[in-house]
């Protein structure tokens, strides 16, 4: 039998075996087959299920009323926003109390050093007020202000880490330690000030605010201790640190007495009593711990 009389018998025998053979290119093996498979070809200016929510069709975003309203409704809400934000800021921090504590020019900086160096020929102790307000410090040199102290203490750590550098002992952290340590006093000075006012129970006016000037002033004096130990060697720090220490103290008392004993002085006369006494006392401790605070800051760094 002949090899086409043989195939012919094969296909009439298993009719089911023989496959017909497909080009390649026409193979369905790897055609994507996860889409909608009745969708309709491409076609030039077909727009498909998902069209709609794209942004080449025109919404209710295009609208110009609606975009206005929109604006409008974000302004309200960013200037509700603001108005919070401003209100929790003024009542963790004073912002318009601190304006008048900085509001200082050159004038007054050179009349205040003056005065913290040299207070023994003052007279007139009291500060002015306007309209039931304390005057601004730029025009009443007895007014206490935050600019002297905040630069006086910047100007403490540089003066101190040049001297630390002189004796090769600078280093950050030691640097660091040193700020934070005339911080953590400053705090302890502050709220211990605070409780004894509030034990002794005096009506005066001043804020927390104020006492933080008034135990920032030292600083000055810090300074001119430090930088005359620096030129004359210990013996210029003990006669700058005697100089700086007597006049903070009648600095401080002749201030702080019309603050705390405003009642009495108010009377024209300071009545006899224990309560003003006890002010006295509170007035005249204030003043004398500021030279042990700046015998403990300044002393390490001079040798």
């Amino acid at each position: 039998m002949d090899r086409s009389g043989s195939a012919g018998f094969r296909q009439r025998k298993f009719p089911g075996k023989m496959r017909a053979r497909i080009p390649a290119h026409q193979s369905h093996l790897f055609d994507d087959t996860s889409g909608n498979m009745d969708a309709p070809p491409f076609e030039p200016g077909y727009e498909g299920p998902s069209s709609g929510f794209g942004l080449a069709r025109p919404g209710i975003l295009g609208d110009p009323m609606v975009s206005n309203l929109a604006m409008a409704y974000g302004t309200s809400l960013a200037s509700q926003g603001k108005d919070i934000v401003d209100k929790n800021i003024d009542r963790l921090i004073p912002i318009n109390r601190l304006k008048y504590y900085f509001a200082v020019d050159t004038v007054y900086v050179g009349k205040k050093l003056g005065l913290l160096v040299f207070p023994y020929t003052h007279q007139n102790w009291e500060v002015h007020y306007q309209q039931d307000t304390p005057v601004a410090p730029r025009v009443e040199v007895n007014a206490p202000d935050l600019y002297i102290p905040a630069m006086a203490f910047i100007t403490y750590l540089l003066v101190a880490g040049f001297a630390l550098g002189t004796q090769s002992r600078f280093s950050p952290e030691v640097l660091g330690m040193l700020a934070s340590t005339a911080l953590i006093w400053m705090v302890i000075e502050v709220l211990v000030t605070l409780f004894s006012l509030y034990l002794v129970t005096v009506n005066t006016d001043l804020t927390t605010i104020d006492l933080v000037a008034f135990a920032g002033y030292k600083y000055i004096g810090m300074i001119i201790e430090v930088l005359a130990g620096l030129i004359f060697g210990r013996m210029g720090y003990y006669v700058a640190l005697g100089w700086c220490c007597i006049s903070v103290v009648v600095f401080m008392i002749r201030t702080l007495r019309l603050k705390i004993l405003s009642e009495a002085v108010a009377e024209g006369v300071l009545v006899r009593g224990t309560k003003n006494q006890l002010r006295m006392y509170l007035t005249v401790a204030i003043a004398a711990v500021q030279p042990l605070f700046m015998y403990c800051l300044t002393c390490h760094l001079v040798r």
